[in-house]
């Protein structure tokens, strides 16, 4: 028997200009979805039947505004179809904001309004009210940004579209070797060159963090132990304000000279230590650098 196929999650983002689109389709992006900015409602259905074909994408957001508005009154027949389709579970959202606040954002980034490119502000607005007034009384959320900073505003569409059962914020712990220079990505680095180096002991010399006996001899140091103590603490006790800031993700970067013993053991432990709390991946950067320079020697 045939594998029934669970319909695509798809929501259409739209809303008056200057109400918060952008950041709306960057935390789609950031909660999993396929995003495209500025479909034109009429390649929506050709798009949708490409994407049930290929049955990888599950959840799309699509943001459809007046920027296509020379195909604009196909959209509300067109989402009926989708509405009333077994692959598709459709839903709009739909962002507003006074009169008074767009003026003021359009001021504030001096751009034109689409429908007053060569004439007065407030009558685009007006006419952009008017135009979307179908699609917003089909909304299925509605939500006004007139007193929402992006971050709230991020916050409220988490709030209304999260998978509760897939966590959203996850930890990237690495290791890496200052002489080969700083992770460009990292949100918190921590130096632990301040132990003894595991690279000057013969036996370990030529074997890297990863390995039992070096992971022993770093982590057995009373300095080690009471830094990491101290360390851990203050990473647990900062997570959930990162979290509460609306972070998806936050890379700590351990580093060390080469990359290979103290970073590489420390890391282990960190990430060991949040395993439970938070989806959490463990990458060691520079560990097979010596091996590769042996090999080009």
């Amino acid at each position: 028997m045939a594998e029934e196929k669970s319909p695509i999650e798809l929501v259409i983002i739209s809303g008056m200009s200057g109400a918060g689109k952008t950041v709306a389709v960057q935390s789609f992006e950031d909660l999993g979805y396929f995003c495209i900015d500025n479909m034109p409602p009429a390649l929506i259905p050709k798009f949708w039947e490409l994407l049930d074909q290929s049955g990888k994408v599950k959840k799309v957001a699509l943001v459809v505004d007046l920027r296509s508005r020379a195909f604009y009154d196909q959209i509300v027949d067109i989402l009926n179809e989708l509405e009333n389709s077994e692959s598709v579970n459709a839903h709009i959202l739909f962002l507003d904001a006074t009169d008074t606040e767009l003026v003021s954002r359009y001021k504030e980034t001096r751009r034109a309004h689409p429908l007053a490119m060569e004439g007065r502000l407030m009558d685009g607005i007006r006419k952009e009210r008017e135009l979307l007034r179908p699609l917003r009384n089909h909304a299925e959320v509605i939500i006004d940004t007139t007193n929402l900073s992006p971050r709230e505003l991020r916050e409220e569409l988490f709030a209304s579209f999260q998978n509760k059962r897939q966590p959203l914020f996850h930890l990237e712990v690495m290791s890496f070797g200052f002489k080969y220079g700083l992770p460009l990505d990292a949100d918190i680095v921590m130096d632990v060159r301040f132990l003894p180096n595991p690279y000057y002991i013969p036996e370990l010399k030529h074997q890297t963090g990863l390995d039992k006996a070096v992971y022993d001899y770093v982590m057995d140091n009373p300095q080690a132990e009471n830094f990491y103590k101290q360390f851990d603490a203050m990473l647990h006790d900062i997570m959930p304000m990162y979290v509460e800031e609306g972070k998806t993700s936050l890379t700590i970067a351990i580093g060390c000279t080469g990359g290979q013993h103290r970073s590489v053991a420390f890391a282990r432990r960190i990430g060991a230590s949040f395993e439970g709390e938070y989806p959490v991946d463990v990458s060691h950067r520079d560990v097979n650098r010596r091996k590769e320079t042996v090999n080009r020697s």
